[in-house]
């Protein structure tokens, strides 16, 4: 937001004329939008809605050009400046260094440019809007953009906006996916936008508020996930009941033994043997859908190649998986699979442990102390409540799904869009409006 200023500092910034407070937001909504909605809507999952065709291409490159000339012309270089972070430029670093050593490293650094447009494209988000009307004016136009389009899909283009139940997936029929890849792809982002619709809410615009958060959690409903549908609530109640009592300080606590809890019924019962015992006879059916079977596949790749893993988008869909050998007990047929259904595991198969380390630190342990440092102004509490909702959600939901540093998935948006966001709401006062 780049009409606020650091919290050390006492003199008065002059405001922004009232034009440029609107371009500001109208640009801000309209990338929104699009990193939302993509270039390519409706497209079933594939490289074409990974950004591997040349629509996307072009689009996004657009996209890129758009939002680097409205940093420079447009924000608070200040502002800008507190995005960059040294745990970020770490774990960039290290998917530089994936990027080097992949199978195709022209391949793989076509797809790592991708990713660095999102990561582009969310900072200007953020530090585009002059206050937190603009803001919450960005997350309401572009949030209802998305839902109302998805919505609009299944009555316009019912065998796209809904699965058909065809291919490897027809457990999924029936279930909605809207303008996106894939119900894993709808279900999160749904979840997000009802946090932005209950943001708005808090902040006085009820009816829009409202209506967005209504609509994406019915929505999301829709998309079968009942992890998903579970998880809403559960990161409301556990980000915003602290405050509520007085005792903002547990939260960052609450986040941390979540995160223990949901690593030791997830991979615990799969890598630790007393806790994978236990399940087998408490739970002897848990599987998580056939994932326990992918993530023990993925602990043995892991331990060929630990320290760097096998590199950026040389891991699956290559030779070397679709011509494995395939257990015929195995749970899941690894060889048709996109990703490990671990965000975690991913990170670690693909650019190695050191890096997940990083990552752990730049995902969870840095954004927990912003979080903690974000001054006492209802409008910072407000806003770090929304991002602090939004990171514990996709950070569940990565135990399960995949999406970081996954080019310019919206998932992983949200979540990049969380972290930085925290760090932004901790160090600079976000007034209400450009009167304040």
């Amino acid at each position: 937001m780049s009409n606020t200023d650091r919290l050390r500092r006492t003199e008065a910034v002059p405001l922004d004329g009232p034009t440029l407070r609107q371009i500001s937001t109208v640009l801000a909504t309209v990338l929104l939008a699009i990193v939302l909605i993509s270039f390519r809507p409706f497209q079933p999952e594939g490289p074409a809605s990974q950004g591997g065709d040349i629509v996307n291409q072009i689009g996004f490159g657009s996209l890129a050009l758009l939002a680097g000339f409205s940093l420079l012309t447009l924000s608070d270089r200040r502002v800008v400046a507190i995005m960059v972070s040294p745990w970020w430029l770490i774990v960039f670093g290290f998917l530089a260094l994936s990027v080097f050593h992949a199978i195709d490293p022209p391949s793989a650094g076509r797809a790592a440019l991708f990713t660095a447009i999102g990561v582009l494209a969310v900072v200007t988000i953020l530090v585009l809007p002059r206050d937190a009307d603009s803001f919450t004016t960005v997350l309401l136009v572009a949030g209802l953009a998305a839902v109302l389009l998805s919505y609009a899909g299944l009555v316009l283009f019912p065998a796209t906006a809904v699965h058909l139940g065809e291919g490897v997936e027809p457990q999924h029929a029936g279930l909605w996916r809207g303008a996106f890849s894939h119900k894993n792809v709808a279900g999160p982002v749904m979840a997000c936008l009802s946090f932005a619709g209950l943001y708005a809410f808090r902040r006085g615009r009820r009816r829009a508020g409202g209506t967005l958060l209504v609509l994406a959690m019915v929505f999301m409903a829709n998309t079968g996930s009942k992890t998903t549908a579970g998880l809403v609530p559960l990161s409301i109640v556990l980000v915003a009941l602290p405050g509520i009592l007085g005792m903002r300080f547990l939260t960052p606590l609450i986040f941390l033994g979540t995160m223990i809890g949901a690593t030791l019924a997830t991979l615990g019962i799969v890598f630790i043997e007393p806790l994978k015992e236990l399940a087998q006879h408490v739970a002897p059916n848990l599987t998580y859908t056939g994932r326990t079977a992918l993530w023990d596949f993925l602990g043995g790749m892991i331990a060929q190649k630990p320290w760097f893993g096998f590199g950026y988008e040389s891991f699956w869909g290559t030779p070397f998986i679709y011509y494995m050998d395939q257990p015929f007990d195995r749970a899941w047929d690894i060889r048709g699979s996109v990703h490990g259904h671990n965000g975690y595991l991913d990170i670690a198969v693909i650019m190695g442990l050191p890096a997940l380390a990083a990552c752990l630190v730049a995902f969870w342990i840095v954004p927990l102390f912003d979080y903690m440092r974000t001054p006492r102004l209802k409008e910072n509490i407000y806003l770090s409540d929304f991002f602090m909702m939004i990171l514990l959600f996709t950070s569940l939901n990565a135990f399960l799904e995949s999406f970081f540093l996954r080019r310019v998935d919206p998932v992983w948006l949200f979540f990049l869009m969380g972290c930085l966001g925290l760090r932004m709401a901790a160090r600079i006062r976000i007034p209400s409006s450009s009167l304040d």
